[in-house]
């Protein structure tokens, strides 16, 4: 029999332990690192006062008379609001590369103390700002708490939960993404409703709420066996760690697996060297740079960021706009949900594909429809129930990013690195994902404005590209130990090359 996946996979769960209340508490706790990420002010961007305070040219130019523009290029001229936007990411990818030494050097656990505080102070300086610099500022800072917050929470909840719902409770955190993200539109639709204008500023004042509960529940958070051992901490208390955690004495055969991991790890002096360098990390490293990249080229955000201003573009009222994104937002929810439940028993390769295929079919639709309602000029508009339809083809396609690349965007490169590598391959994943939601963010209404309904065909190509990426190079993750992933990447057809053949002692013992 070849040594490693087959084996691995059918015995991971009666060795595996049990889901207990301490590791879902746990997990739960850490998955808050998404709902600060998912929550989401982008909706004040279409408010007038907030517009008139703070960015009064893009104010302007929303209030010009519309017969006659082109539909394209209704929001080119927003420099300051795609920076109020977009800097939050410049600011998440320094400091997700900061937190790959924290993560590993002091814990998990204490990054995830310092992204709460961090989101904390900079969501009270936007909400009290009176000026464009504070509000930046404010920006910056809540950037750095999401930057530390996903460096460590994935690894975190990855390391913490047993290998046959790994996939389920990682998910957790996209899932608090997706809740972030629907609670913002509510609330940026329910505050639109205040007389008097300072709507917009509750807004942001209640991205403190989710900022207060990660920052009460990271106090309490247990470091992982993993990052405990990685960081010298006595063999007997990271044993009787692992069997809270798996709530069972009988978990000898994984910590031995976890020592002879660490053993490897602390090895390695330069993590970054040996990630970028050696051959051997040649799979992980690929995957850590392709995955994040293909994620932003989905699409998702250039729809996600600007969703009010795109929908009003579109022909949706003012009203209609904010209420068209929250459906998007129960959408999105909804279909993580799926995703949650389908993770572990499908694996990541089914969800991958299918999502893909999926979301080419809804870009296709809308860059279609769009063409022949607005062509090359820019001009026309849509009937009532033209813009229903196509509302119903972007929910579509929410769905199925929702349940495909959102998730399995964050998991595929938290689970697959080995412990010497793993905070800077997370490390990676991460600042290359802010770095493109950074260049999705800064360019998408000027991409609109020139390439017209093209944008939408543009990213259905990269679907496309992206899906066939998955199908060859990508291997079945499910149910694998995250200690073990070099099986699976020794029997892939490709990959394998790259891994030692030499049986580890952890694959001897199946």
């Amino acid at each position: 029999m070849p040594r490693g996946v087959v084996v691995v996979v059918r015995g991971v769960r009666q060795n595996d332990g049990n889901i207990t209340n301490f590791v879902l508490a746990n997990c739960m706790i850490a998955s808050l690192g998404g709902l600060i990420f998912g929550y989401d002010s982008g909706g004040v961007l279409s408010r007038e006062l907030f517009l008139k305070k703070f960015l009064p040219s893009a104010l302007l130019k929303h209030d010009d008379e519309r017969d006659h523009e082109n539909m394209y290029c209704k929001s080119e001229d927003r420099q300051p609001m795609v920076m109020f936007t977009s800097s939050l990411y410049l600011a998440a990818l320094v400091a997700s590369l900061v937190a790959s030494t924290i993560t590993r050097a002091c814990g998990r656990n204490m990054s995830m103390r310092i992204a709460s505080f961090m989101y904390l102070i900079g969501a009270i300086l936007t909400a009290a700002a009176l000026n464009i610099p504070t509000l930046i500022l404010g920006r910056i800072l809540i950037g750095t708490g999401i930057g530390f917050a996903i460096q460590s929470s994935l690894i975190y909840l990855s390391e913490m939960a047993p290998a046959y719902i790994r996939g389920a409770l990682n998910f957790g955190f996209q899932m608090n993404v997706t809740i972030g993200i629907l609670l913002g539109n509510f609330v940026n639709y329910g505050t639109g409703q205040i007389k008097g204008g300072w709507g917009w500023r509750l807004s942001l004042t209640l991205a403190v709420i989710p900022a207060v509960m990660l920052v009460v529940g990271s106090l309490f958070l247990p470091d992982t066996p993993n990052s405990m051992l990685d960081r010298g901490q006595p063999a007997d208390k990271v044993k009787k760690m692992l069997q809270n955690i798996r709530g069972t004495k009988n978990v000898e055969e994984e910590f031995q697996g976890l020592v002879y991991a660490s053993e490897a790890a602390k090895k390695v002096d330069s993590p970054w060297k040996q990630l970028l360098l050696h051959p051997r990390y040649r799979p992980h490293l690929v995957m850590c740079v392709l995955v994040p990249v293909f994620q932003q080229l989905t699409g998702i955000n250039a729809i996600t960021f600007y969703a009010p201003v795109l929908y009003k573009a579109l022909g949706f009222g003012r009203q209609a706009s904010l209420v068209s994104s929250a459906v998007t937002g129960v959408v999105n929810v909804v279909a993580t949900c799926v995703s949650v439940a389908g993770v572990d028993t499908f694996g990541r390769r089914p969800l991958f594909l299918q999502g893909g295929v999926q979301m080419f079919v809804c870009q296709v639709a809308v860059a279609t429809m769009v063409a022949i309602k607005f062509g090359v000029s820019g001009q026309g508009n849509l009937t009532q129930s033209e813009a229903d339809f196509l509302l119903i083809l972007i929910c579509f396609y929410v769905a199925a990013f929702a349940w495909s690349w959102g998730p399995l965007g964050w998991l595929i490169p938290s689970e697959m690195c080995p412990l010497e590598v793993r905070s800077a391959g997370q490390a990676l994943n991460v600042s290359i994902n802010m770095l493109c939601t950074f260049g999705i963010a800064q360019s998408s209404l000027a991409m609109f404005c020139h390439l017209k309904f093209g944008l939408f065909f543009l990213f259905a190509g990269f679907v496309a590209l992206m899906t066939i990426f998955i199908y060859y190079f990508l291997p079945e993750t499910k149910n694998v130990r995250i200690e073990d992933m070099d099986s699976v990447f020794r029997e892939h057809w490709f990959w394998g090359r790259y891994i030692p053949d030499e049986v580890h002692e952890l694959d001897m013992r199946y």
